[in-house]
């Protein structure tokens, strides 16, 4: 269980941006406060880099500026000013005036000045929103605000409350609106005589910044709107007003045929037009001083608010960190009436995920193959796209999608991979050294490492020999051994056989089971590559034998080998998929080579070669021509020979009595004569009564005594099993 982990979790390519992507998908949606400052900053990039937007005619701002603290004095003024203003702007047919102020405390001057601008309120034709705020947390006073009081308050705004909640389901009835703890509305004298009011309360982000205008805000039991929010609508004429609530959260304002989305906590993002200037501004002093045409005003939202410096109404936007208040509500209002709204939509959360994925996922592929100046382009590339796609959403559509996290994403990603590549080279080099050494002779390593190309997926063809070697029986002794004591079994024998490889500069191309496959005369090349297969094959022999000795006294298994060798056209090199590939051969040849291998358990022999390997050697060893087969698979037949010895090497007397008659049997078995053919084997029984090929073929000859097989026959034995 343990290797099975750690192999699934090595560290590779794979690995690394697999981690990477599931971190950065575990910051985003865990909300990482630091990377969500860094998104605002990019989104406050992105507006600053559109060009400024023509706003709506219908807004126009009457403010309280420098200007007008100098000419009419400091703020605040007598109340009988504000009426005097409200009378001009009404004769000048403004349909509405917005108080981006509020009047919640009496006149310091005369009492009279209130009722002055109450009933200018009461008399004047055009609809007049007050304005008030929300102390949002109890934490923010100093003091305790009596409930009784509060109850006073709320009632001073009860007319302007949302007239229709609307829930989607009953899970809706569960969510809950922004709430605010107290409200300080406009005096009570003035709030009778408006037709109504609207918040301007306003929330900064963590950086301080104001994005986003709360639409909905609850305090007690009613949930109200914002100041901008009402002067729209009472200039829309007051359309259908209600607040559409779903199962995540609240989804927006609807107001007649228009909707205005919001997040789920009721925000608006304000879509900011350009600076404070965008929108038509009169000092209110040149208003008092009737200076201004009535057409200014006429059918217009008038918002009244300061600017001044001394007023303390200036906020920090994306746009301009010192932007009035006043001017933030009239770019909502704008927002409303021309529809050009900010989205975020739900889609978008899962559009971010699938950046944050696919550009991982890209970068994780492609950087591990391209070379270090190919893999910084393409990273400068990718980070390209996504900027600009990302900015292009928000200038055509107005889509605010994720920037920072598919970002990191890449950087992590790039960087990672980068130093994993830097660290792991040399790595790689002496892990080379010390993998294949296993596998291959030191002389195949060190031409690996100075040839990388060796190790790419692909090869070439090339004329070579290939050895099969499999043990006998081998899976009957797991019922006698320990599974422990079968793999050190199997291990020593490996690597006994695999030294006898090397020895004669074969290239071992894997194990399978209890099977050795080999190839000589690649990667490096060998004119010889039949002799040293063959060499190899007979000194596996011998040291098989010497360890089955040593075995005996302890115990262990007396195992016995099979080989089939054989020579030919073959497709060598990294073979396999760009998954998994590993150094090995392919091809006809090769495939008649297991073959062979696999004919030993019929003729009982223990090293069988192809006629090809047989006419490469030079007479260099002892052979004897065992049969003529066609194997399965295979419609040419092909002659094979079994292994004796090296010809330098003194060959037994036996076995040379025993080639003879052997190959006169098998020259009369050819001819169908199978009564004196049997007696040529016979004579190689009586000399060596445990020859597998001669029992073999007596019996073959014995059966077609008895019956002969058809007249067209060619001597060619048909071998049907692999």
């Amino acid at each position: 269980m343990g290797r099975s982990l750690q192999a699934r979790f090595t560290i590779n390519p794979t690995s690394i941006t697999l981690c990477v992507v599931v971190t950065v998908l575990v910051l985003f949606t865990t909300d990482t406060r630091i990377l969500d400052l860094i998104e605002l900053k990019t989104y406050d990039l992105r507006l600053q880099s559109r060009r400024p937007l023509q706003p709506d005619p219908a807004v126009v701002l009457a403010l309280i500026d420098e200007k007008s603290l100098d000419q009419v004095g400091r703020w605040p003024w007598p109340r009988s000013k504000i009426a005097r203003l409200i009378d001009i702007l009404s004769r000048a047919e403004a349909k509405v005036i917005g108080f981006d102020i509020g009047f919640l405390e009496p006149d310091d001057i005369a009492v009279e000045n209130d009722s002055a601008l109450a009933g200018a309120i009461r008399n004047s034709s055009a609809a007049i929103v007050l304005g008030y705020f929300f102390h949002m947390h109890e934490s923010d006073l100093n003091y305790h605000v009596d409930p009784a009081q509060i109850e006073r308050q709320l009632a001073r705004i009860k007319a302007s409350q949302y007239p229709l909640i609307i829930y989607e389901n009953q899970a809706a009835r569960d969510i809950s609106f922004s709430r605010a703890y107290a409200p300080e509305a406009s005096l009570e004298i003035f709030a009778q005589a408006a037709d109504g009011a609207g918040y301007y309360t306003v929330k900064s982000d963590q950086d301080g910044v104001v994005r986003s205008m709360p639409l909905a805000i609850q305090c007690g039991d009613h949930v109200f709107p914002p100041l901008s929010l009402s002067c729209a609508w009472y200039y829309l004429d007051k359309p259908d007003l209600s607040v559409m609530v779903v199962r995540f959260g609240v989804h927006g304002i609807r107001m007649g045929e228009r909707f205005i989305p919001t997040d789920e906590s009721g925000h608006m993002l304000i879509n900011y037009l350009g600076p404070p200037q965008v929108f038509p501004h009169v000092s209110i002093s040149d208003i008092l001083s009737e200076k201004v045409p009535r057409k200014t005003f006429q059918n217009k939202i008038v918002l009244i608010g300061a600017t001044a410096m001394g007023t303390h109404d200036l906020r920090t936007t994306p746009i301009n960190p010192l932007y009035p208040g006043v001017a933030i509500n009239a770019t909502v209002i704008d927002n409303i009436l021309t529809q050009r709204f900010i989205a975020k939509p739900n889609w978008s959360k899962v559009y971010d995920l699938l950046a944050v994925i696919v550009l991982g996922s890209l970068m994780g592929f492609v950087l591990p193959r391209l070379r270090a100046v190919q893999g910084f382009v393409f990273l400068l590339l990718l980070l390209a796209l996504q900027v600009s796609l990302t900015w292009l959403l928000f200038v055509q559509y107005r889509f605010w999608i994720n920037l920072v996290y598919p970002l990191l994403t890449l950087l992590m990603t790039y960087t990672s991979l980068t130093v994993f590549r830097y660290f792991t080279e040399e790595h790689e080099r002496r892990k080379i050294k010390t993998t294949f050494k296993q596998y291959v002779s030191p002389v195949i390593i060190e031409e690996m490492l100075k040839s990388p190309d060796r190790l790419k997926l692909g090869g070439e063809e090339q004329v070579l020999t290939v050895l099969f070697s499999d043990l006998e029986n081998f899976t009957s002794y797991s019922e006698l051994y320990r599974p422990s004591e079968m793999v050190d079994i199997l291990g020593e024998y490996y690597e006994k056989m695999t030294e006898q490889v090397f020895a004669h500069q074969g290239t071992l191309t894997d194990y399978i089971a209890d099977e050795l496959i080999a190839v000589f005369g690649a990667p490096i090349p060998q004119a010889d590559h039949a002799r040293q297969a063959c060499s190899a094959a007979l000194a596996m022999r011998d040291r098989l034998r010497s360890l089955c000795a040593q075995w005996a006294h302890s115990g262990r298994p007396q195992l016995k080998a099979r080989t089939g060798i054989n020579s030919g056209l073959m497709l060598v090199g990294n073979l396999g998929s760009r998954y998994r590939f590993a150094y090995g051969a392919l091809g006809d040849q090769v495939n008649l080579g297991s073959r062979i291998e696999g004919l030993n358990k019929m003729y009982r022999t223990e090293i069988l070669i192809g006629e090809n390997t047989a006419e490469l050697l030079g007479g260099a060893f002892a052979l004897r021509e065992i049969d003529r087969v066609r194997v399965m698979g295979k419609s040419k037949p092909v002659r094979i020979f079994e292994l004796l010895e090296k010809t330098e090497g003194a060959l037994a007397e036996e076995k040379k009595r025993i080639g003879e008659d052997y190959s006169a049997g098998l020259a009369l078995y050819r001819r169908k004569n199978w009564r004196d053919a049997l007696q040529q084997f016979e004579r190689c029984l009586a000399i060596v009564p445990e020859d597998g090929p001669a029992q073999v073929m007596a019996q073959r000859c014995r059966c077609y005594l008895m019956t002969p097989p058809p007249e067209d026959w060619d001597g060619v034995f048909e071998h049907s099993a692999k």
